[in-house]
């Protein structure tokens, strides 16, 4: 494809930026370019550039894309300038005529911490909610999961804020804690939910669940959420080849039991319409803020807790304890000299004799004790 230096290719990640702003999935800019998922994927990444007629039409729908962004900046400037112009007429001051004229704080000032916040869980929660239905098979834990991924987000909010992609960030910490395999040992997941209805979904998801979790997990980023190889491999914390090894099996072991799906753009589309299947909804944001909130308080409480009776127990022990050293009692010691007791037995002859003796004697005793006549 020949270019002009006056319209060039936007760079790769400004092709994702721009199909993200549009809202469009790289298997509809595909099914629009003309061309397979794995092409769009490969412009995006600049592995491969937009050449001929697919190309210019890659190129006439980024345009298109831009010039969409840019009129929406247009009416929102408008909009903003005249709800603030409204807002400065009912009498509001500076500060409370901006927030009323852009509650999303997009009109230079900063965002607060909540705005923000509920803005990234507006954007992140459906999505991840169903996402994450797939790669567990329950609802309720799915639901579980995110709204846990966006408590302890609240809690380490400042550090998420800074993260250059703070929903990546919330979606590795959700599939974490979905993978868990301490919920094996909770009542209430200790036996299945319902399966889908439709007969190909149900044997989709019974075919997911049976890939191991990394498996499971490496192919939904890949072919379910379209990161790309080095993404998925970085998310889930494995080297390059190794998640693509994950994604080859997991890829054979689905077109072995569904030789359908052996294209790649075929299961992507599988995975999306088995996550739209089910009416998944997450809590409100202010909801998941406060019970983050309420969690960190319980905690600290509880350690606040152990710490108090850490320290009166040992204060007791100190107040309890001897102050001086008693030396233990020593073992017994065996005494030499000392004939050892003899146990009653038959008299001998001398004895059976003094026996006689003593008993013919008219007085008690010696002899020689008793009184004679002068």
């Amino acid at each position: 494809m020949t270019q002009s230096p006056a319209t060039p290719l936007p760079p790769p990640t400004e092709r994702r930026r721009l199909r993200e702003a549009g809202s469009l999935t790289q298997a509809q800019v595909a099914e629009r370019v003309g061309v397979s998922r794995r092409t769009v994927r490969a412009w995006e990444t600049g592995r491969a550039a937009p050449r001929g007629r697919e190309g210019e039409a890659y190129l006439d729908l980024l345009r298109s894309l831009e010039e969409r962004r840019r009129d929406q900046e247009r009416s929102f400037d408008v909009d903003v300038t005249e709800r603030h112009a409204e807002a400065e007429g009912d009498g509001l001051d500076g500060d409370a005529a901006a927030a009323a004229a852009d509650p999303a704080g997009r009109t230079g000032r900063p965002l607060t911490p909540a705005q923000a916040f509920d803005a990234l869980y507006a954007f992140c929660a459906p999505a991840l909610v169903r996402q994450t239905y797939l790669l567990t098979g329950r609802r309720e834990l799915a639901r579980e999961s995110v709204e846990r991924a966006f408590e302890i987000a609240w809690q380490r909010w400042p550090e998420v804020a800074r993260d250059p992609d703070p929903a990546g960030w919330v979606r590795a910490t959700a599939y974490d804690f979905a993978l868990s395999p301490w919920h094996r040992f909770r009542p209430r997941y200790r036996h299945p939910e319902p399966p889908p209805a439709d007969t190909a979904d149900r044997l989709l998801l019974d075919v997911l669940l049976g890939l191991t979790p990394s498996q499971r997990r490496t192919l939904l980023l890949y072919d379910g959420v379209g990161l790309d190889l080095p993404e998925t491999a970085a998310e889930t914390e494995a080297t390059t080849p190794a998640a693509a090894n994950r994604i080859l099996h997991a890829r054979a072991a689905v077109a072995t039991r569904m030789p359908t799906l052996s294209d790649p753009d075929d299961l992507h589309r599988r995975l999306a319409e088995l996550a739209s299947a089910e009416r998944l909804r997450a809590s409100a944001a202010p909801a998941v803020r406060e019970g983050g909130e309420r969690r960190a308080r319980f905690w600290t409480r509880a350690a606040i807790a152990f710490t108090v009776a850490l320290i009166g127990t040992t204060a007791l022990t100190l107040r309890t304890a001897p102050t001086r050293y008693e030396p233990p009692v020593p073992p017994g010691a065996t005494v030499h000299g000392v004939p050892p007791p003899v146990a009653p037995g038959p008299l001998s002859h001398k004895e059976q004799k003094l026996r006689d003796k003593l008993r013919s004697e008219p007085h008690a005793g010696p002899e020689r004790l008793a009184p004679q006549p002068f």
